[in-house]
């Protein structure tokens, strides 16, 4: 069975999606709310709500429970992964991390890159540095961008820094 597209919807979203890129925050939240009360299963307009619960509105619990919609609503939607993965690496909520970029690794269109950086930087925090250079070197091979492979790399010149500072302490 093939999920209908509802037109009006999208094309609501998409406006409130423009009113967050005009700095207009308080309509796109109060029409991605709309949205939600008319189908409210709308997986993107979760994500959406959850970005500006988190990073605009400072409201990191909201934008948990927007994010966890969205991706229970929209589980091919990839921009909840990421934004959900930035949170979580926020709150140092390393198990559920671990267990998002599992599930991310698997979907239909996500930018490896992306996943394998937050697996880095993950390992990063948690002081694994031999790991955080493995994921990084795998960020840089499945990398296209030359400003993101630069970064990479100064990511593992970093843990290296680390692990040397670190091992002589």
């Amino acid at each position: 069975m093939r999920e209908e597209t509802n037109f009006d919807i999208e094309e609501k979203f998409l406006q409130a999606d423009q009113l967050i890129a005009d700095s207009r925050l308080s309509e796109a939240a109060k029409m991605l709310e709309e949205i939600l009360a008319e189908v409210p299963d709308f997986g993107k307009a979760h994500n959406h709500l959850g970005w500006l619960f988190e990073t605009k509105f400072k409201n990191l619990a909201r934008a948990e429970e927007h994010y966890r919609l969205a991706l229970k609503f929209s589980p091919d939607y990839t921009a909840a992964y990421y934004n959900y993965c930035y949170l979580l690496a926020s709150l140092r909520k390393f198990d559920e991390l671990e267990k998002l970029l599992q599930t991310a690794v698997g979907v239909s269109g996500i930018n490896y890159a992306t996943l394998y950086n937050e697996y880095g930087l993950m390992r990063e925090m948690q002081g694994n540095f031999d790991d955080a250079i493995h994921y990084f070197r795998l960020h840089i091979k499945n990398s296209f961008d030359a400003k993101s492979i630069e970064t990479a790399a100064e990511s593992i010149k970093r843990c290296e820094r680390k692990k040397q500072l670190l091992e002589n302490s």
